[in-house]
């Protein structure tokens, strides 16, 4: 016990700043949700009743909507990539821990932290934008529940993944890891965002059920992407143990001797 208490200051100051990285982060994502919701609709005062789940939007909403959140997450990421990692999310800090990059008191205090950012920035949205807040997350109509939740399950594989080898992996593009991240999530969002709202984040599609109501399918929203978190540390250690930096190697070389000379190849035949 004394062991995992060590570095509890160092902990309870990196769960500051992830609370407040998940907050930017969420304010910056969903507010364009929101507002490419409300773009295309006659909304009530703010006094309206929250409707819920998005309803199906149109390409040129998806596009804004998903390319909202991914470039939020680049620009949060990057504020806080060098304080806490930049996490923001509770199944990537799962793949985290599972693979040891945070201990259990760290990812424990993580999830916390941004369970609650998420609450936070749900009520802060709707707060500052009018009409209902739309932000929840559910199945589209006619989309089953295995649709659901292997779409959760493996958009969020995808996201993880990108994490566990451009950031948790050291290289050369690791300090620019949050572009690949979140462009990572845009194309996710774009495939998702019509079937299952695109959470492939727990507290993503918590916070706003807190402030708006649960749906029977929240559910989904637990397991899915735990489970593509899951997938993705399996995929992760399976290229660790093949030792994929061998596979092909100087792929982030600076060295133009690295480069092939097919005419010296040529001459020599």
């Amino acid at each position: 016990m004394a062991s995992l208490l060590a570095d509890w200051k160092n902990d309870l100051t990196a769960v500051g700043f992830e609370f407040v990285g998940t907050i930017t982060f969420l304010l910056l994502g969903l507010g364009p949700i929101q507002a490419a919701v409300l773009s295309k609709q006659q909304f009530p005062s703010s006094a309206g009743v929250d409707t819920g789940p998005t309803p199906p939007l149109s390409i040129d909403q998806m596009m804004y909507a998903s390319a909202g959140l991914g470039i939020g997450l680049i620009v949060a990421a990057w504020l806080f990539f060098r304080v806490t990692g930049a996490l923001f999310n509770p199944n990537i800090s799962t793949a985290l821990l599972a693979v040891g990059v945070i201990g259990p008191v760290r990812w424990l205090f993580f999830c916390i932290a941004q369970m609650v950012g998420a609450i936070v920035a749900s009520a802060i949205l709707k707060g500052l934008m009018p009409g209902p807040l739309n932000i929840s997350t559910m199945p589209a109509q006619g989309v089953n529940i295995a649709q659901a939740l292997f779409t959760e399950m493996f958009m969020t594989c995808f996201l993880t993944l990108s994490v566990l080898m451009l950031a948790v992996e050291k290289h050369k593009t690791t300090p620019i890891a949050p572009i690949g991240v979140g462009l990572t999530l845009f194309a996710c969002k774009l495939w998702a965002l019509n079937i299952t709202g695109g959470s492939l984040n727990t507290a993503r599609s918590f916070g706003p059920a807190v402030i708006s109501g649960f749906q029977k399918s929240h559910w989904i929203y637990w397991f899915g992407p735990t489970l593509g978190a899951g997938l993705a540390v399996l995929i992760y250690l399976a290229a660790k143990r093949s030792e994929y930096w061998t596979l092909a190697p100087h792929q982030d070389a600076q060295d133009d001797k690295k480069s092939p000379d097919p005419l010296k190849t040529l001459e020599a035949n």
